[in-house]
């Protein structure tokens, strides 16, 4: 079965339920879909900290930046 099918699926499964049902649903996954872009912050927080402690970033202004850019 395709992705693009699974979803079908299960849309049409949701649209045939009560609408107390699809509105729980809906809080579950909006919770999920929170939860998961919260893991990925993190993540990208912990890389970002890492490369700071290894001395792998800078400091600096957008001026700043866009001199380093300029002159590579």
């Amino acid at each position: 079965m395709t992705p693009k099918r699974a979803v079908e699926e299960i849309l049409e499964k949701v649209n045939i339920m009560p609408l107390e049902d699809q509105c729980i649903i809906i809080e579950i996954l909006k919770n999920r879909y929170r939860e998961k872009r919260r893991e990925e912050i993190l993540k990208h927080l912990e890389e970002t900290m890492e490369e700071y402690k290894k001395g792998l970033t800078s400091k600096g202004s957008v001026a700043d930046l866009l001199k380093e850019l300029e002159s590579d």
